[in-house]
């Protein structure tokens, strides 16, 4: 059986490239195989759209759904390869360029990107597959040849929104002339001051008096500028750092002001490409209004939202556009997420003070949650417990063992009945996707009370038990893999024992490896009640989507 090998090499300066050699890292087959499949079906698609322009936007967001980098770190597991693709795929937009005769194909990538980390030099970066040996009859296709290019599109302004998200970029860069924030970025960067403005109106632009430490990843070159700018002799000179610690300057802040100043020597972050909600701009915001008071806002937050925005993204949002949509003049208060891929009742509070109001009493546990959930499988009636790892990283792996510093999650299914799973026209409407449930003639509605709130407590739990919500791409795929395969969960009921922590924990990674992306707009999950105070205030929303067939 052969090998495979993955050729990474970056293009930089000719006094870099002096000093770097090309990085060579093994694949077994198995694992080059399944990054070829992720390749050949993005291919495919692209094949039967055809090659007009006009259709081949549509392609970046394939690419993106297909998430690559995932299949990557999973093949490349214990080396840096995972890094350096993940670096690489973030600063990237895909152009597609495919040769494809029958099923025969050879997968050749090559990427050109403007490498801003810490410089503002451009620099390409180019990664090869290259296949040394084949096996046919294993990979279930035969080798042939295949280039995808990327390259950055070309930048106007953030709106109108697009109907897709293309793959992140993001910059990291240190002021070298001091000056206008948007003025800096725009000259470093090649992009239309218009577009930076949008930028920070968005809440895209970060900012650090000092520099923070570099990846391991980072060039000789980006290593000397942070030496440089933290300097203690460099930073004497800072009026701006007076009294604060090196760690204490490096903390980062969002910029809000296009004229705000950057002096020489400070970190900028630039997400070039922020996460998208084009569903914001397709609702009719008031219709979801449930309740408002002098006190607070109840929302019916529909599917593929953000409640009070993101990392890069602050305007698409429900507080934004449900403040306009309400004529006020003051912006509604965050007080309680849900998933953007969830639906049902949040509520925001119309002045800080009764934001406060609600996180205390949120914390004290007054405030109850009921939730609708489309279970691909029965559950069984009564609490269900687990522990979950504290990581801020999706997916989120949980245990029904107790295991130390673990959080405790718990849930109490109240109802569970058979309803039948949703058509193919309200699936497409909702852009459920195919996760590869073995059957879809029926699926399970169950009410269920939230007893603790950890972020995706629902959806992890549901598919540890074996009854993934319908339409979640990230637990969905793994529950199926658990299925076929017992074991493969390091946490599951047939868990395996682990001869040391390195082998518990390469199988941790596996298993993340395994569950998919995002889901694009909706999971069979809506928050369908909120009450407070004994029930002195009770709020319904509307009926789930999967249900709208019906009406």
């Amino acid at each position: 059986m052969g090998a495979y090998i993955v050729h990474c090499s970056t293009r930089r300066t000719p006094e870099e490239e002096k000093k770097l050699t090309q990085e060579r890292f093994l694949l077994k087959p198995s694992e080059f195989r399944l990054y070829i499949q992720f390749i050949y079906r993005f291919l495919k698609q692209g094949r039967d759209l055809g090659t007009s322009s006009s259709r081949l936007l549509s392609l970046p967001r394939m690419l993106a759904s297909m998430n690559i980098a995932l299949v990557a770190a999973h093949g490349c597991r214990g080396l840096s390869i995972s890094l350096t693709l993940l670096r690489t795929l973030a600063r990237t937009h895909a152009n597609l360029s495919s040769a494809i005769c029958g099923n025969r194909f050879a997968a050749r990538r090559s990427f050109s990107l403007n490498n801003s980390a810490f410089t503002c030099e451009s620099s390409t970066t180019n990664l090869t597959v290259t296949q040394t040996a084949t096996n046919s009859a294993e990979n279930g296709m035969e080798h042939a040849q295949t280039e995808i290019n990327f390259r950055y599109p070309q930048y106007h302004r953030l709106l109108p929104c697009p109907s897709f998200n293309v793959p992140p970029r993001v910059e990291h860069l240190v002021v070298l002339e001091a000056g206008p924030v948007m003025e800096y970025i725009s000259k470093s960067l090649d992009l239309p001051p218009l577009y930076v403005a949008d930028l920070i109106h968005f809440g895209a632009v970060y900012s650090a008096l000092v520099c923070p430490q570099p990846p391991p990843t980072a060039t000789p070159e980006e290593f000397r500028l942070f030496k440089k700018f933290t300097e203690p002799s460099f930073l004497k000179g800072r009026k701006s750092i007076k009294g604060k610690t090196v760690r204490e300057a490096q903390n980062t802040f969002r910029i809000t002001h296009i004229d705000e100043f950057v002096e020489v020597g400070m970190y900028l972050r630039v997400y070039v490409h922020p996460k998208r909600f084009p569903r914001c701009y397709e609702i009719d915001w008031k219709s979801r209004i449930i309740a408002a008071t002098d006190s607070y806002v109840v929302l019916d937050k529909p599917a593929g939202t953000s409640v009070g925005g993101t990392t890069n993204n602050i305007e698409e949002t429900c507080v934004t556009f449900a403040t306009r949509a309400l004529g006020l003049t003051s912006p509604l208060w965050t007080t309680h997420q849900i998933d953007n891929c969830t639906e049902g009742c949040v509520i925001l509070a119309r002045t800080k003070e009764y934001c406060s109001i609600f996180h205390r009493k949120i914390r004290e546990k007054k405030v109850m949650k009921l939730y609708l959930a489309l279970a691909a499988a029965p559950l069984p009636m009564g609490i269900i417990t687990h522990y979950m790892r504290p990581n801020n990283l999706a997916p989120r792996l949980v245990s029904k063992d107790c295991i130390d510093g673990w959080n405790l999650c718990q849930l109490e299914v109240l109802e569970c009945r058979e309803v039948s799973w949703p058509d193919a026209d309200i699936e497409a409407k909702y852009c459920i996707e195919d996760c590869g449930w073995p059957s879809k003639k029926k699926a399970f509605e169950c009410k269920i009370s939230l007893l603790t709130g950890r972020t995706h407590q629902i959806r992890a739990q549901l598919a540890d038990c074996g009854a993934p919500l319908v339409g979640d791409s990230i637990y969905m795929p793994a529950a199926v893999a658990e299925m076929a395969n017992p074991g493969l969960n390091p946490f599951g009921k047939c868990k395996k024992e682990y001869t040391s922590e390195e082998d518990k924990e390469t199988a941790m990674a596996e298993w993340i490896a395994r569950h998919g992306k995002e889901p694009a707009v909706a999971i069979g999950l809506q928050a369908y009640e909120i009450s407070w105070d004994l029930g002195e205030h009770i709020y319904n929303a509307g009926t789930p989507w999967w249900k709208h067939e019906q009406l």
